[in-house]
Formats: structure tokens, sequence, C-alpha cells
């Protein structure tokens, strides 16, 4: 898998790293919401399951021991690297 792939192309199952977060992408309100619950640079994360419908919205991702529902536009706003 390359570097720097983004969280939302991230295949289910698989570990990463995140490697960095565009903040501008998001509002800051998301990106404080994001931050409190762990998802900054150096957070391991995988991607637990996907929606199905349309957009397949809300992404599940997995850091540490809790589940967290992302929608698939913060998703895109992380690269990763796999683990």
């Amino acid at each position: 898998m390359d570097e720097g792939i983004t969280l939302d192309m991230l295949p289910i199952g698989r570990r990463a790293r995140i490697v960095a977060i565009d903040w501008a992408r998001l509002v800051d309100e998301e990106a404080q919401r994001l931050r409190a619950l762990g998802l900054d640079e150096g957070a391991r994360v995988a991607v637990s399951h996907r929606g199905v419908l349309g957009g397949r919205d809300p992404i599940a991702v997995t850091i540490g021991r809790m589940t967290v529902a992302l929608r698939r536009a913060h998703a895109r706003a992380m690269r990763v690297e796999a683990l």
C-alpha cells in the first residue's frame, strides 16, 4: 500500500497510522471534536465498517478500544500509512 493514502481509502481491517491531517478542510468545531476523540497525527487507526448507501457514509474507525463514526469528507482529510 502506498504511503499517504487517505483514511477513506484504507481497506477494512487494515491498520494504519495517521501521518497528516489537512485541518483547513475541516470546520474548527469538527477539528476540535476529532482531536478530542484522539484522531490526530500519530494515532493508530483501522477502518472497521463503511456505510452501504450512496456516498458510503459513515465510516466506522477504530482507535484504541473506541469506535468512532466519521463522515467520508473527514476521513478524506487524513493521510495514513499502513502498519
